[in-house]
């Protein structure tokens, strides 16, 4: 079983896997009837993110189905909210009562280059030199993953959505902002880092 690390705590079962190639993955088995014609071109690694993600779902919930609302996923019962994030060779999911967020990204340097489209004035001011692509990454994960929970078409990234400061020796309790002229939503966020990998929670 692939099941790389277990970051559920008493909010959500989190649960990461890594791909081996050993391991059966059938798509006859594991993909959903109703989602089988939106897969049938997927490029072979898409697939396999999407297929260890049904391995999770088996793994805690064996009868329920991972059903799409356009690019949104949901569970079906509808019993808990999900959330999904994939990047080969890991996969994760998020499956809880509450609301949830979760994206997990590499660190890579072309970050810096695209910085100007999600980073707020306020957020690079607590950018330690030096460590730039380390906190770009985790601020670029963690808007993504509180645009799971709290999304619109009309909303962007840089401007709805902030992140307060925070340091990378202790990434926990980060607080996180979705805002507009209408609303203000506060919510709490964690990091993890593993491999090349920055790993994000809101809950």
């Amino acid at each position: 079983m692939p099941l790389f690390r277990d970051f559920s705590d008493n909010q959500a079962t989190i649960l990461v896997w890594k791909y081996d190639e050993k391991e059966e993955l059938d798509p006859l088995v594991l993909i959903e009837e109703e989602n089988l014609e939106r897969i049938k071109d997927y490029h072979p690694t898409k697939l396999k993110e999407l297929l260890l993600v049904r391995k999770i779902l088996k793994s805690v919930l064996p009868d329920h189905k991972i059903l799409y609302n356009g690019r949104e996923p949901y569970l079906s019962p509808p019993d808990f909210e999900i959330s999904v994030t994939h990047s080969f060779p890991f996969a994760a999911l998020a499956i809880s009562k509450n609301k949830v967020g979760i994206d997990l990204e590499p660190f890579n340097s072309k970050i810096v280059r695209i910085q100007h489209k999600f980073l707020q004035e306020q957020e690079s001011v607590f950018i330690e030199k030096g460590k730039e692509i380390a906190y770009l990454t985790v601020i670029w994960s963690l808007k993504e993953s509180l645009y799971k929970i709290h999304h619109s078409n009309y909303w962007s990234l840089k401007k709805h959505y902030e992140v307060k400061p925070f340091a990378l020796d202790f990434p926990f309790n980060i607080q996180c902002r979705v805002h507009d002229e209408k609303i203000s939503d506060h919510y709490k966020a964690r990091v993890e880092f593993f491999e090349n990998y920055c790993f994000t929670i809101v809950d």
